[in-house]
């Protein structure tokens, strides 16, 4: 499922009935650092039962959560504060938050992440047609200016997240410099998916030294050796993260958060792997 079709469609009566199970992960590893993960990675789990998976979510070690479930000013089916309280009840925070919307939504939207205690809002994509020209970049950004703006005065922080899209030259220029050169830093942020970014054949290091401090959030996922280039849990793969998070603090980076779009088999099981390699390693 893509990921704006899960924001849009996830079930208001989702956690009706539903019962908090005891962990089957509940003697995992203490974490030492505020490690995250972006609930799309388990957005099935999470359809099942919420409460289930953020409490195994939580035994794991996870302190940092970003939501990818915002619809009708409501996180998962529930409201703001009570999403909220049911993640602190677990140990957890709500940092960041997926999000697209339209225009008359922006008010509905900055109360509905105020209320559920979010500091990140993240657009998440981009469609074809808002990508399909320099042009249409241009009016993406004056867009992401205006947004960042809002969220500026609501006492939120405004950030977009890429894919490998963004790298693809238009006319000669590459679209993610032009958003970064063309956003006002004090009002947008990028949340580099660090895999994308090494998927588009780029160094991320390159971009942290030549946009310094723009680069407040992470996206922590792992590449398998291969033309398929298939995402893998952390520390299973080919992407250098500790050279990478050497420059941790060159790009400006406060959060990251594992997300894995594709996860074969257990879904608790591969955050796992990848939370015990990052609390191990880092």
């Amino acid at each position: 499922m893509k990921r704006r079709t899960f924001i849009r469609t996830t079930s208001a009566g989702m956690i009706a009935g539903m019962l908090m199970p005891k962990s089957i992960l509940a003697n995992s590893m203490p974490a030492k650092h505020n490690i995250g993960l972006q609930l799309y990675s388990l957005r099935n789990e999470i359809k099942d039962d919420l409460p289930g998976s953020l409490e195994k979510i939580s035994n794991i070690g996870y302190k940092n959560l970003e939501a990818a479930g915002y619809q009708d000013g409501k996180f998962y089916g529930m409201d703001p504060a009570a999403f909220k309280s049911l993640v602190e009840d677990y140990g957890m925070k709500l940092t960041s938050s997926h999000v697209t919307f339209e225009k008359d939504e922006i008010s509905t939207v900055l109360q509905a992440h105020k209320e559920a205690g979010v500091k990140y809002m993240v657009w998440p994509w981009l469609s074809n047609e808002q990508r399909k020209s320099l042009d249409s970049y241009k009016i993406v950004i004056e867009k992401f200016n205006t947004i960042g703006e809002l969220c500026n005065q609501n006492g939120l922080l405004f950030g977009y997240h890429n894919h490998a899209f963004e790298f693809t030259p238009i006319e000669g220029v590459i679209p993610y410099d032009l958003m970064l050169e063309s956003t006002d830093p004090g009002f947008v942020f990028m949340q580099i998916d660090l895999y994308w970014a090494v998927y588009a054949g780029i160094d991320p290091i390159a971009y942290f030294e030549k946009y310094p401090g723009r680069f407040k959030l992470w996206h922590v996922k792992d590449m398998l050796a291969g033309e398929q280039k298939e995402m893998t849990e952390v520390g299973t793969g080919v992407i250098d993260y500790k050279k990478i998070f050497e420059s941790a603090s060159l790009s400006g980076m406060k959060e990251f958060f594992v997300e894995q779009d594709v996860i074969r088999g257990d879904g608790f099981e591969s955050v796992k792997k990848s939370f015990d390699y990052m609390n191990d390693t880092f």
